[in-house]
């Protein structure tokens, strides 16, 4: 069961990775995208006062499950754990994390131009 568990928050964190990084690119998807990027961000930074900047309860959940299947040692990120499980090296926090900031902020900036800059161009137009 934990197994199964386990494979699911991979693929929910994949799909929500993916989500945010080109959710934007799909006018029909746009309004949702700026849905889960505002979701992630307050996640990141409002349960971050709480539980550390970054916070991802999703995450925590998967670490949980991931301690019960017996793995130890878990980084605080879940992209810097597959980061390292794909290249087989220990790739420093600080550059996963940056690498994250810039990617999600271009996607934040990228998301608030399609959804109300652009839109509001073309009403104008």
């Amino acid at each position: 069961m934990y197994i199964l568990l386990d494979w699911f928050f991979t693929l929910l964190h994949l799909l929500i990775i993916g989500f945010n990084l080109f959710g934007w690119i799909w006018p029909s998807a746009r309004k949702a995208h700026l849905i889960v990027v505002t979701l992630t961000l307050s996640c990141w930074l409002i349960l971050g006062i709480w539980y550390g900047l970054g916070y991802c309860p999703i995450t925590d959940w998967q670490w949980q499950i991931k301690e019960r299947l017996g793995e130890v040692n878990l980084p605080n990120s879940f992209i810097k754990y597959y980061a390292d499980m794909i290249s087989g090296q220990d790739i420093s926090s600080s550059f996963i994390d940056t690498v994250t900031g810039i990617s999600f902020t271009l996607a934040v900036i990228i998301t608030i131009y399609v959804n109300f800059i652009k839109r509001k161009r073309k009403k104008v137009n």
